[in-house]
C-alpha cells in the first residue's frame, strides 16, 4: 500500500466517528418489521447498534439499543472530545443518552403483554415472541437485565437472550469516565449522578450471578460479565468517597472485593490463559479460549495489577488466541511479518462466517497500546505489536473505510452488520491508546 499507516490512521479515524454518529439518535429513520405488526421511530438518546435495516436477508437486525453496544459508543464519544483529532462536540448527545436511559426504568412488561395484539403478528412469527408470562415480569430492576430494548424506548418483544447484567456496569463506567472529565453541563451532570446511583446499584444485586455472556450464547458466570461488574463497583466507590457517601462506598468496594477475589479462580495456569467462563462438566471446551476476556481487560479499564491491560495472564491469553487464530483463519496463513493474526471470537465460532471481527482484532491492537508502560524500551515493542494489529485491520478494511462486524476467514471479505457502532467505536479506542502510549513514549 502506497498510504502510509499514518495517513490510514487519520482517514479512517474520520471516517469512523463519522459513521459511529450514524447511530446515535437517528430520529430520522422508521424499522419496519410487517411480520411482527412493529413500526420503530428512534427517540433521541438511543443508540441502534447498527442503522441499516435487516432482516436476515442477509444483514441481520441489529435496529435495537443494546445496553452493552450503547455504553462502548457513549465512552468512544468522550475520547473524541478528548483526542482532538477531529472538530466534534459529541455532549449534547450524552445528555440525551442520559435522559433516555432514566426513561428506561419506568417500563412496565405487564402493560406491553396486555396490550399485545397476537393476531396481528403472521402466523408462522409467534414463535418467535416472547411469552406474556416472561414479558410481565419485565419490571424494576429487571428492565436493565433486558440485554437490550427497541431505540423508541419501548421494551423488545422478541425471544432472546436474558438477563445479562454487563449493560449497568458499562454504562457506570462510561458515565463515571464522563463525570471525571468535567466538561458536561450541571444540568446534565445531576441527572447522569443519577443514572449511576442506579446503575451501582444493580451491579451490586447482581454481583456475581450467573447471566448470558456477551455473545447472548450461554447462561453461566462469564469472566466478562465479572470483570466489568467489578471495575464498576471499584470506580463506583472511589467516585461515591469523592461525594462524601462513605456507606455506600464501602458497600461497592466489598462487593468488588468478591468479584475480584473470584476471577482468580478462571486462570488456567496448565493451559497459560484465562477460561472465559466457569468451568462446567458440560462446557464446550472450544470455548474456554475466548477474545471476551481480551475486551473485559480494555472495557474495566483498570490501568496497572491483576485482571489489568498490563495483567502477564492477560497477555498470555492474547497469545493463546493468536496462535489459535493463526492457526485456524485461512486469512493469516502467509501473512507479512509486520502485521498480527485477525481475531475471532472463539474456536468453532459458526454465525455467520465465523470469522474475524473488527472489534476483537481492535480490542488486541488497544491492549497492546494500553499495555506500553513508561521507559522507552518497553513501550515501544508493546506500540509496534499494536501497530501489527492496525495493519491488518487496514488490510481487510474496503477503500470507503466502512467497518461492518466481521471479515471473513476466508476471503476477508465484510460479513455480519453493517456500520456495526461497536466496530467504530473500538477503532476509536485503539487509536485514543495509540495516541496516549506514543505521548508517553516522546516524553521518555
Amino acid at each position: 500500500m502506497s498510504e502510509t499507516l499514518e495517513v490510514w490512521i487519520d482517514r479512517q479515524y474520520r471516517h469512523s466517528a463519522e459513521q459511529m454518529l450514524l447511530s446515535v439518535s437517528r430520529v430520522d429513520l422508521e424499522m419496519r418489521r410487517p411480520a411482527f405488526d412493529m413500526r420503530i421511530r428512534p427517540v433521541r438518546g438511543s443508540i441502534v447498534a447498527s442503522p441499516v435495516p435487516g432482516a436476515y436477508d442477509p444483514d441481520p437486525d441489529y435496529f435495537f439499543h443494546w445496553y452493552r453496544d450503547s455504553a462502548v459508543v457513549v465512552d468512544a464519544l468522550r475520547l473524541l472530545l478528548e483526542g482532538g483529532r477531529i472538530d466534534l462536540d459529541p455532549r449534547a448527545a450524552v445528555g440525551d443518552f442520559v435522559q433516555f436511559s432514566l426513561g428506561l426504568a419506568s417500563l412496565d412488561g405487564g402493560a406491553v403483554a396486555l396490550a399485545a395484539e397476537p393476531g396481528r403478528v403472521a402466523a408462522d412469527h409467534h414463535r418467535f415472541l416472547r411469552p406474556s408470562e416472561e414479558l410481565a415480569a419485565v419490571t424494576g430492576a429487571a428492565v436493565a437485565a433486558e440485554t437490550r430494548v427497541n431505540p423508541d424506548g419501548t421494551l423488545d418483544r422478541l425471544r432472546w437472550a436474558r438477563p445479562q447484567y454487563d449493560g449497568p456496569a458499562l454504562r457506570a463506567l462510561a458515565l463515571l469516565r464522563w463525570w471525571h472529565s468535567g466538561r458536561l453541563e450541571p444540568a446534565v451532570v445531576g441527572a447522569l449522578e443519577e443514572l449511576v446511583r442506579a446503575d451501582l446499584a444493580l451491579v451490586r444485586l447482581w454481583a456475581g450471578r450467573p447471566c448470558f455472556d456477551l455473545w447472548e450464547e450461554e447462561l453461566a458466570l462469564h469472566y466478562y460479565n465479572v470483570r466489568v461488574a467489578a471495575a464498576a463497583l471499584v470506580d463506583g466507590a472511589a467516585w461515591l468517597e469523592i461525594c462524601h457517601e462513605s456507606v455506600q462506598s464501602r458497600a461497592c468496594r466489598d462487593a468488588s472485593a468478591g468479584l475480584l477475589r473470584r476471577l482468580d479462580e478462571f486462570w488456567d495456569a496448565a493451559r497459560g490463559f484465562y477460561h472465559s467462563r466457569r468451568r462446567e462438566p458440560a462446557t464446550d471446551e472450544r470455548k474456554l479460549l475466548d477474545v471476551a476476556v481480551i475486551l473485559a481487560a480494555i472495557h474495566a479499564g483498570a490501568a496497572a495489577g491483576a485482571h489489568s491491560v498490563k495483567d502477564p495472564r492477560v497477555h498470555a491469553t492474547l497469545a493463546a488466541l493468536e496462535r489459535l487464530f493463526d492457526e485456524r483463519y485461512a486469512i493469516n496463513r502467509d501473512r507479512p511479518p509486520d502485521r498480527a493474526p485477525a481475531l475471532g471470537r472463539y474456536d468453532g465460532d459458526v454465525y455467520f462466517s465465523g470469522g474475524a471481527y473488527y472489534f476483537a482484532t481492535l480490542g488486541a491492537a488497544e491492549l497492546c497500546f494500553r499495555a506500553a508502560s513508561p521507559g522507552g524500551a518497553a513501550a515501544a515493542p508493546w506500540i509496534e505489536r499494536g501497530d501489527a494489529y492496525l495493519r491488518t485491520v487496514r488490510a481487510f478494511t474496503p477503500p470507503s473505510g466502512d467497518l461492518a462486524e466481521q471479515f471473513d476467514q476466508s476471503t476477508g471479505h465484510p460479513a455480519s452488520a453493517r456500520h456495526l457502532a461497536w466496530s467504530y467505536a473500538s477503532f476509536i479506542g485503539a487509536i485514543a491508546a495509540r495516541d496516549t502510549a506514543q505521548c508517553m513514549l516522546r516524553r521518555d
